[in-house]
């Protein structure tokens, strides 16, 4: 069942961060309203976003073809239909906490070879990196949170990453100094993955096929 007061909130959240170009919710926008598919982020921001195309983006989300729909059958659970749009998963964007977003930046791009999808806020706050089809977002946070990922006994993995084959990657990354505190390592079922550490101690793991 759903509460469509809170709907219409959402509706009108979705609203107010396309105003303020907050970049996370244009992924949101494309991966949900067929029309958007083709704009990238900034093209999907820059356009004209009614309240109207926010409650259809909640609507369809919630797998009803529009507002309306979701309206008439608000008080019953929708049944996935032939007819019945769902919503599918797209990509899922692992969330790294970091000390300093432009030296986070810097690391990523010039270290790890991303390229930088957006920089939020005055001083920023919130970044994303991407290569190829990974993602990666990046949040500031105070450094008494920072000392914990540091001092934690366990080495937790904060995201993986994975790809068709992680040598050429161990080839890139061994040479320009990043920190692995897992080289290319084979792995039981063949595959082979290798772990990077980044200046805020963050773990990714790029995960691939054998040779």
């Amino acid at each position: 069942m759903f509460n469509i007061e809170h709907l219409r909130k959402q509706a009108k959240l979705y609203l107010r961060w396309h105003r303020e170009r907050y970049f996370p919710v244009a992924a949101r926008i494309r991966s949900v309203l067929p029309r958007y598919r083709h704009l990238t982020d900034r093209e999907i921001l820059a356009r004209n976003f009614r309240l109207a195309d926010a409650q259809e983006l909640v609507a369809r989300a919630a797998g009803f073809e529009s507002w309306p729909a979701l309206r008439r059958e608000r008080h019953v659970t929708p049944t996935p239909t032939d007819h019945t749009p769902m919503p599918t998963l797209v990509a899922a964007e692992p969330q790294l906490f970091v000390r300093d977003i432009d030296a986070a930046v810097w690391f990523y791009t010039r270290k790890l070879g991303f390229s930088v999808a957006f920089i939020y806020g005055e001083p920023p706050f919130y970044a994303q990196v991407s290569r190829d089809a990974a993602r990666l977002n990046l949040r500031a946070v105070d450094e008494a949170v920072m000392d914990r990922v540091r001092h934690a006994t366990e080495q937790l993995l904060a995201a993986t990453v994975a790809l068709a084959n992680a040598k050429p990657r161990f080839l890139e990354y061994q040479p320009a100094g990043v920190e692995l505190p897992q080289a290319l390592s084979g792995e039981p079922r063949g595959g082979r993955t290798l772990i990077v550490r980044d200046p805020d101690g963050n773990l990714i793991l790029f995960a691939g096929r054998g040779e």
